[in-house]
């Protein structure tokens, strides 16, 4: 029984070395297959309703997508339970295959209608923790095979405040968008702020506050974020 559900999975996946911990009980088995199931249903009654996504749908618990027009995904997209996803923006919200977004996230593209935002894509086989957040006004382009932890916030916005003859929330907005490359590790509880292009094969320590840019290739940390070395 777990040769074949391996099999399937591996099938779906587009991979051919995908195991179960040998350790694992047949009780537990049944349970995340009852679990995946009812995210699959929840997924093919989503598409009914014009949720644009290729292959297998596996939608949690609460899982909300405004302005589905805007969204689209690759095959076998996982959004975990109570994922919210406001996908209102010029590029929409885009993921590539097999990718994963941990429960609790949320993925704004959009703060004010007086100005619409870029929006956000996500490259293939990539995965977004729990409680992640992520804003996409100004863009936010994550590459393919990238792995984030928990809590991790990006924001490729910011507010001008120079004016001083002027509340802050009436002085408009500043847009360059961020990039994340591929093959990337980014730790838990990390801040990337508006203009960082973090490149290929880049790992980012937990609780580091990104604030620059950094070349392929590298291991940062702290606050604010500094290289530590060549990787």
């Amino acid at each position: 029984m777990l040769k074949l559900i391996e099999r399937f999975i591996n099938k779906i996946k587009g991979r051919n070395d995908y195991k179960f911990e040998k350790n694992i009980s047949i009780s537990n088995l049944i349970t995340i297959i009852y679990l995946r199931f009812l995210q699959v249903l929840r997924g093919f009654i989503a598409k009914l309703f014009f949720l644009q996504s290729k292959g297998i749908l596996f939608l949690g618990r609460n899982v909300k997508i405004d302005f589905k027009s805007s969204f689209s995904s690759g095959r076998n997209l996982i959004l975990e339970d109570r994922v919210y996803i406001n996908a209102l923006s010029s590029n929409g919200v885009n993921f590539g295959n097999n990718c994963t977004v941990g429960r609790e996230s949320i993925i704004v593209c959009t703060g004010v209608i007086r100005n619409i935002g870029t929006g956000v894509s996500v490259g293939s086989n990539s995965a977004i923790g729990a409680r992640n957040f992520i804003s996409g006004q100004g863009g936010i382009k994550i590459g393919s095979n990238v792995i984030m932890g928990p809590d991790i916030r990006i924001f490729s916005e910011n507010h001008n405040f120079t004016d001083n003859s002027n509340i802050i929330k009436n002085q408009s907005e500043s847009r360059i968008g961020v990039s994340i490359g591929n093959n990337c590790w980014i730790g838990a509880n990390v801040t990337i702020l508006d203009g960082v292009n973090i490149g290929d094969n880049c790992v980012i320590g937990a609780g580091s506050v990104v604030t620059k840019s950094c070349a392929n290739n590298v291991l940062l940390a702290g606050s604010p974020a500094t290289k530590l070395k060549d990787i």
